[in-house]
């Protein structure tokens, strides 16, 4: 026997021991301690004979506890039809004032409402982000002594109302009066929220009009008349003419958008008729696309009719007369001094690109639809008959919603995805 189970066995037995006598000195018959005792006794020293023991036992894996919800999500739910617009959205919030009147678990809530804005499509609104500031409890985070304005007084709180802010400010919502006045109330004017919200106020009055091309903030839901905004916004020349070549059929049965029949919408100057009057019908033009561009938070993709630079010895020079050139002098006859360290060469990269003759948007990128195109343009446009057309078409990534963070199916490969440049009569035997 070791000297281990020897200890374990001489504790055992006092137990037993101890148990013994203390029932005899409370009274209780001899017969019935001693069968209580004896068990008593085999028992700890069977336990404590046995080698399993003295060999810990292995620790059971630690399970993974249920993810349960998140702070307060039961007020974001309590809608009776399950809508989610502004008028659920401040209900929820007035819900909690009401049933949390000491505001406990505030900045949990402000975190979760301001991630449930784009949900209920409050996240422009400047009144719901006033009502979010008035959670916090007034005047209790105000710093009152000077170590409380050197180190930050109540951080967490402080980094909450920020974040109000830079999500305001990440969405456009320009703060007022009242956004002001429940800052100073809640954090006092030396604070961190209230330094965020005086430089909100500098830089968003010196930069809201900056924008020569504003983009509204509420876009056309129509795709025709989006695309009518979207190449408005491209072409620089305000006499260009915006033509809709094909208006998107529905289909009878389920009222969805027949794919057979998109909507095509294109755009073209008087100097860009002029220009493919002008082009030599020897030289094909190109049908290229898709291209993407961003109107605000939506993605829409439209496609260039374009020909190829002509050779340095097949351009016409243009002679400007001196009196006419109000850009570049012919001379300049200045005389300054010049020294060894001045450069006479400049590192210009200058990217030539052939002529632009019209833009579209459609609402299929396959040939066949843009043949359509080139079809309505050639009313307005009689010499394109006489020109081959030849279609450059990429795949397109698919159009990406930032709103929701989803991306869409992309739109059906072209059939035809790239033609030779060494048959363009028959890309022109097709068109017609």
């Amino acid at each position: 026997m070791s000297w281990a189970q020897a200890i374990l066995l001489a504790r055992g037995l006092s137990r037993g021991w101890g148990g013994i006598c203390g029932a005899a000195l409370t009274g209780t018959p001899f017969s019935q301690v001693l069968p209580q005792g004896l068990k008593g006794l085999h028992c700890s020293s069977a336990a404590h004979n046995s080698d399993s023991s003295l060999v810990p036992r292995p620790t059971e894996p630690l399970r993974k506890p249920a993810k349960a919800l998140e702070p307060h999500e039961e007020l974001f739910r309590q809608a009776p039809d399950g809508a989610r617009d502004k008028a659920s959205f401040v209900r929820a919030v007035q819900n909690f004032g009401q049933h949390n009147v000491h505001k406990r678990g505030h900045v949990d809530f402000i975190y979760l409402a301001l991630r449930k804005m784009r949900e209920y499509g409050v996240e422009r609104d400047l009144a719901v982000y006033n009502l979010l500031l008035d959670i916090f409890p007034k005047e209790v985070f105000r710093a009152r002594t000077v170590f409380q304005k050197i180190f930050i007084h109540y951080p967490r709180q402080q980094e909450c109302g920020i974040a109000v802010l830079e999500q305001m400010e990440n969405h456009g919502v320009m703060p007022n009066k009242e956004t002001e006045f429940l800052l100073i109330q809640i954090f006092g004017r030396k604070s961190y929220p209230m330094l965020k919200f005086v430089r909100m106020k500098l830089w968003f009055s010196r930069f809201k009009n900056v924008n020569p091309f504003p983009v509204p903030q509420d876009l056309p839901q129509d795709p025709v008349d989006l695309a009518r905004l979207g190449l408005r916004h491209m072409e620089p020349d305000l006499s260009a003419r915006v033509t809709v070549y094909q208006m998107p059929s529905l289909n009878d049965s389920t009222g969805t958008v027949d794919p057979t029949e998109p909507h095509i919408v294109g755009i073209q100057s008087p100097d860009q008729q002029a220009a493919l009057a002008r082009h030599n019908p020897a030289r094909p033009i190109f049908v290229e696309g898709p291209f993407s561009l961003w109107l605000r938070n939506k993605c829409v993709y439209y496609h260039i009719l374009r020909a190829d630079l002509l050779p340095p010895e097949a351009r016409e020079v243009e002679e400007i007369p001196e009196e006419w050139n109000l850009y570049y002098p012919m001379q300049l006859d200045l005389d300054y001094g010049r020294s060894g360290w001045d450069d006479y060469e400049f590192d210009i990269n200058e990217v030539e690109e052939g002529p632009v003759f019209a833009m579209c948007m459609a609402g299929a990128h396959d040939q066949a639809t843009l043949a359509k195109w080139i079809q309505g343009l050639q009313e307005t446009n009689p010499a394109l008959a006489q020109i081959p057309v030849v279609f450059r078409l990429a795949a397109s990534t698919g159009e990406l919603l930032a709103s929701s963070g989803l991306e869409e199916p992309s739109p059906p490969p072209p059939e035809g995805q790239e033609e030779e440049e060494d048959d363009p009569q028959q890309q022109q035997r097709g068109q017609r």
